[in-house]
Order: structure tokens, then C-alpha cells, then sequence
């Protein structure tokens, strides 16, 4: 089986003859070979005593996230010379627990089997006393963020990423032909000048890259999660969901990492008040936080542009940069890559990529959906509850979240109902998230 930079570079590199996709002999011959040895990875700080690098036709990736090292690791064995520039001096990620599709094993393969430690097949959803439970026909997965983050680093790294730690971004220009970045190295303090043609956005909701090359600041959530352990009885394919609009406009969560532990969070809009809920709401149900995660996500409230022209360069972002996130569940690793297969097509094709054009309209379908539910009361979130019947129930799970058209059009065909409820909250006074001009 290819790995997944192969099918990508076969289908989106201009110069790759189509002889060579259809070669089964050379195939046949390479397979006899001696397989080679995956080179070591050493994830270090790279130290540059000139302080001035020039590499022609160098791809600078900035943010070593999991849709950054994916990135890197695409254009990499799609033949560009790729520096991911990253400002810790360890590769150390935040913990946090996560959930995800199925889709990223369609992605990723092996990458990103590190980092699933469960497997989720049944939601509950709760409220107001009533509960659905919805069984899944692909399992989703639960992952350890810094794992994934690792383990994309070492697929970069072996494909030919030069992965350099202790590289602050500091700013950017265009020159004569492309780009430079500034960067300051940790290591002594000095600042370093490295040119690139092309330059790819992948640190975060906060991106500084974006803010150089001229993107508008995103909108951000608080998200906030406490590791708890898990009643001896749970579940623990299991992940449960509770509707309390007076709290919070998304929901809270309970996944299980393990058969002892789970994480149980909520998104909210504002930080310390969603702490505070988060707090009242272990005390209800009896739980203790062995520890806390969170972050700030980014909101879609409608798509960003990934590509800026700075002199002769060109600048992309991916990932949470470019606000590639699931305004439903405010989720955005499945999105990050796909955001980041997106502009390595754009990359390779001349600014061309199907996959971007096909991340906008999920995301925007997600962003009607989010509009016409973010203001449901508790009344609102019982009758849609009440209204999933077993056929509705069988579409939610017979479809992930990563494909919202299927979800929506086999929930409606099912129970009609729903869509009054959507077309109600759309027209609510205030449901509308606001929206970029």
C-alpha cells in the first residue's frame, strides 16, 4: 500500500508521467529490493553559525502542528525542499485528548496509529432528561495530540523535512525572487534570515505569519477539558454528550481515553466563565480533575483566503491558521489536513487545488448548521432529541461528521421535522454568528 504523500504526488504533480502510475513491473522491482533502513530522526535544534541560509526554491513551513508537519511531509516526498521552522527548542506538544473520524486513518494510515489510544462506536446524548444514543458505523477515534504531533514530525523528518527547532518567526518580506523570514534562534538569541519562494502558515489560531502577510485576526473559542476518572461501569467505547444551552451554546463531553480515565470538557465563549461552568459541572456529576487541558480554537465564521502574495512570494496557511475548523464541534484536526492536502495541491498545481473548493463547502455547510442551532434553548434541544427516530438515527451514524451533506440530506429524508426546527433557528433573533465582511 502507498503511503500517504505517494497518491498525492501521483495525482497532483504536473510533471509526474502518467507511465510511471501505471508501471506494475517497476513496482514488482522495487519490491524485490532490500528495504532500507528508515534513516534515524533526531527531533533537536538545529544550530546555523552564519546565521543566513538561501536555499532556491525552498517551501518554509512555520509551526510545527500536527497540519504543518503533515504539510511538510507532502511536499517533501512530492520532491521540494522543505525547512519546518519551529519555535521550541524540544519538540514537547501540549497533552490533550481528542477526538476524531475515521477519516483521519484515511489520511494518515500508519502516521497516526501512535496516537489512537480508543475507539469511540456509540454517542449518548442527554438532555433535559431525555437521552438517543446513536451507534456508528465507522468508529471514531480518540487521540493523543502530542503523540500525533511526534509522529507526523518523524513521517516529515524521514521523507526529507528539515525539521529546525528554536526558530522564533519574526517577520516577513518579499525580496527579488520569493521571500525572506526572520527568525531569532533560541539557542543564542541572535536573528537568522532564511529564504524560501514559497511559505505555509501552520502556528495556530494566533498565527504570526497570518498577521505579517496581512490576514485579519480569527475569532477564538475557549476550550477547556479536566482528565477524570471514569465510573467503573462506563463504557468505554462510549462517548457521552450533554445539551445545557444555558451554560453553553455547543455541549458538554465525556470521551474515554482508556477503560479508567476520560476527558470531560465544553467550549464556551468566555474564558473564565467557561472554567467556572466547567467546575459546577464535574460537581454535579460527581467527578474530580486529575488535571486540565485547554486551548483557544478558532471559529469558522466564513472561509479565509489560504493564499496572500508578498512581493514575488506566495504565503498559505493550513490548519488552525486559516480557521479550518468545524463550527459544529469546533473540531479542526480532520479539517487541518485536509486543509493542508489542499494547499500542497495549490503548491504543486500552479495555485489549482479541487481539495480546497471541497473544504470550503463542508465547512460552510457546518456554519449553516452551527447558525441555525447556536441559540436552541433547552425546549429546542428535548424536541430534537424527541425527533430522532431509529432511521434518523441510523443516518448520524451511518455517515461521519466529516461529510455534513450526507448527514443533513438522510436526517431530513428521515424525519422532516428537523429541517422546520433548522429553518426556526435560522430565522431566530441572534442565532447568527457573526460573519466576516
Amino acid at each position: 500500500m502507498r503511503k500517504w504523500g505517494d497518491w498525492l504526488y501521483c495525482t497532483v504533480h504536473p510533471k509526474f508521467p502518467a507511465s510511471a502510475r501505471q508501471t506494475n513491473q517497476e513496482e514488482g522491482r522495487r519490491r524485490d529490493e532490500p528495504r532500507r533502513r528508515p534513516r534515524k530522526v533526531k527531533l533537536h535544534a538545529e544550530k546555523d553559525p552564519e546565521g543566513v541560509s538561501e536555499k532556491k526554491g525552498t517551501v518554509a513551513v512555520v509551526g510545527g502542528s500536527a497540519a504543518g508537519f503533515y504539510a511538510a511531509g507532502l511536499l517533501a516526498r512530492a520532491g521540494q525542499e522543505v525547512r519546518v521552522l519551529e519555535r521550541a527548542e524540544e519538540l514537547q506538544p501540549a497533552e490533550r485528548t481528542l477526538i476524531v473520524t475515521s477519516r483521519m486513518r484515511e489520511l494518515l494510515g500508519a502516521a497516526g496509529e501512535a496516537s489512537v489510544v480508543n475507539e469511540i462506536r456509540k454517542f449518548e446524548l442527554f438532555t433535559d432528561g431525555r437521552a438517543a444514543q446513536v451507534a456508528l458505523a465507522k468508529p471514531d477515534l480518540i487521540i493523543e495530540r502530542a503523540r500525533l504531533i511526534r509522529s507526523l514530525a518523524e513521517e516529515a523528518q524521514a521523507t526529507g523535512a528539515k525539521i529546525e527547532l528554536g526558530r522564533k518567526f519574526q517577520r516577513l518580506e518579499g525580496n527579488g525572487r520569493g521571500l525572506a523570514l526572520t527568525v531569532e534562534r533560541s539557542s543564542d538569541g541572535k536573528q537568522e534570515e532564511i529564504k524560501a519562494e514559497t511559505l505555509v502558515g501552520a502556528d495556530g489560531a494566533m498565527s504570526r505569519v497570518a498577521q505579517a502577510a496581512g490576514w485579519p485576526k480569527l475569532e477564538t473559542v475557549p476550550l477547556v477539558q479536566a482528565i477524570v476518572r471514569l465510573p467503573a461501569d462506563y463504557p468505554k467505547e462510549t462517548v457521552r454528550v450533554w445539551f445545557v444551552p444555558e451554560e453553553t451554546p455547543y455541549f458538554y463531553w465525556l470521551i474515554p481515553e482508556s477503560e479508567t480515565q476520560g476527558a470531560l470538557g465544553l467550549i464556551g465563549e468566555d474564558g473564565r466563565e467557561t472554567r467556572l461552568c466547567l467546575e459546577r459541572f464535574l460537581e454535579r456529576k460527581g467527578f474530580t480533575a486529575l488535571s486540565f487541558q485547554g486551548a483557544r480554537i478558532p471559529v469558522y465564521t466564513g472561509w479565509v483566503p489560504v493564499e496572500q502574495r508578498v512581493g514575488n512570494g506566495r504565503v498559505y496557511l493550513v490548519g488552525d491558521a486559516a480557521g479550518q475548523v468545524k463550527v459544529t464541534t469546533v473540531g479542526g484536526i480532520v479539517t487541518g489536513f485536509r486543509g493542508a492536502r489542499g494547499v500542497v495541491q495549490a503548491i504543486l498545481n500552479g495555485g489549482r487545488s479541487r481539495e480546497l473548493e471541497k473544504l470550503r463547502r463542508e465547512l460552510d455547510l457546518h456554519l449553516l448548521i452551527r447558525r441555525a442551532i447556536h441559540r436552541f434553548e433547552q425546549k429546542d434541544y428535548s424536541r430534537l432529541v424527541d425527533l430522532l427516530n431509529d432511521e434518523a438515527r441510523e443516518s448520524l451514524g451511518a455517515h461521519t461528521r466529516d461529510a455534513a451533506g450526507r448527514v443533513l440530506w438522510n436526517i431530513c429524508k428521515s424525519q422532516p421535522r428537523l429541517l422546520l426546527m433548522g429553518l426556526r433557528g435560522l430565522m431566530m433573533r441572534g442565532s447568527v454568528l457573526r460573519t466576516k465582511t
